[in-house]
């Protein structure tokens, strides 16, 4: 499958955005999927995945209740929408298929940049 995110920007602390995941190749419904983010010097790190036993949910401690992630299988897109954004939050944003936390693939998309100003 192939995934292309989009959505980020410059938002100032307080604000939401709303990322877009388009997949090919594979629809989305095939996989468990992700959100990832990249600060700069820091890891990759888990954010938020959709199951598709039912649909289910789980989310880093560090984005609940103010993240969720969501899926639309006819427009085969998975969405992260971000409220109360904080500047912590800045980071490149990647989705992926998932197994858990944890990516299928090893390859990634270009990402899209988020970035929240205080």
């Amino acid at each position: 499958v192939q995934l292309v995110e989009s959505g980020g920007g410059l938002v100032q602390a307080g604000g939401s955005l709303r990322l877009s995941c388009a997949a090919s190749g594979r629809t989305v419904s095939s996989y468990a999927m992700g959100w990832f983010r990249q600060a700069p010097g820091k890891e990759r790190e888990f954010v938020a995945g959709i199951y598709w036993n039912g649909g289910g949910t789980r989310y880093a401690d560090s984005v609940k209740a103010r993240f969720t992630i969501s899926r639309d299988s006819a427009k085969n897109t998975v969405y992260l929408q971000m409220n109360s954004l904080k500047p912590e939050d800045t980071a490149v944003y990647y989705c992926a298929a998932v197994r858990g936390t944890e990516p299928l693939f090893g390859s990634w998309g270009q990402g899209t940049q988020v970035t929240v100003s205080s």
